[in-house]
């Protein structure tokens, strides 16, 4: 698997968009309509995801919390109580299927949940995906890569960056053997020194 997105927690999602527009990048908001994320894409690597609050709704939480899901619904509140700043990544696949992810974590005895995700751009784009989220939060969440390719082409923000250069990643001694089984990406820099994740771009 590769890094597919590094995710960023902002308080105001306008305000942190307006701040990442002001440094020179290029931003779109999640969703044609309401949206609680923002994407900055870059036409090779991994992008940045912005978001201010939860994916899912305070009552599908509890929806989840009563049909077992519990490990979900703490991923998703740990998210909403992240402070500002990047604060995890999604690993990704170019397949329609986890099966060589499933294989890797009941090896190590990892359990995970699977669903699929959909949403429509700001351009209209009708993307659909699956997620996996491995019930070890120590774990970064999977998934499928989009039906359509929503990066642009030969791309370069205003401000001259092309891509993202290296991701400072922290995990517990314990899972280094399984995430390398599971990743290949030399973008991300793993380390055992808990503290705010690093990112650093190429222009």
């Amino acid at each position: 698997m590769k890094l597919s997105h590094i995710l960023y927690k902002s308080n105001n999602l306008s305000e942190a968009v307006k701040q990442f527009e002001e440094e020179g990048f290029k931003v779109e908001y999640g969703s044609k309509y309401s949206s609680s994320n923002a994407l900055i894409y870059f036409s090779e690597g991994p992008y940045i995801e912005i978001l201010e609050k939860a994916p899912i709704s305070n009552f599908l939480m509890i929806i989840l919390r009563l049909i077992g899901k519990t490990h979900l619904v703490k991923r998703f509140k740990s998210w909403k109580n992240a402070h500002e700043g990047y604060f995890d990544i999604c690993l990704e696949n170019y397949k329609n299927d986890f099966d060589e992810e499933v294989q890797i974590l009941k090896e190590h005895k990892e359990y995970y949940f699977i669903t699929k995700s959909k949403r429509l751009d700001t351009l209209n784009r009708l993307l659909t995906w699956k997620l996996l989220f491995p019930n070890n939060l120590n774990l970064p969440f999977f998934m499928t890569y989009f039906n359509i390719d929503p990066k642009p082409k030969n791309f370069v923000h205003p401000n001259g960056i092309k891509r993202i250069n290296e991701v400072s990643y922290y995990i517990d001694n314990s899972l280094i053997l399984i995430f390398k089984k599971l990743c290949d990406d030399s973008t991300i820099k793993l380390t055992n020194q808990k503290g705010e994740m690093r990112v650093s771009f190429q222009k």
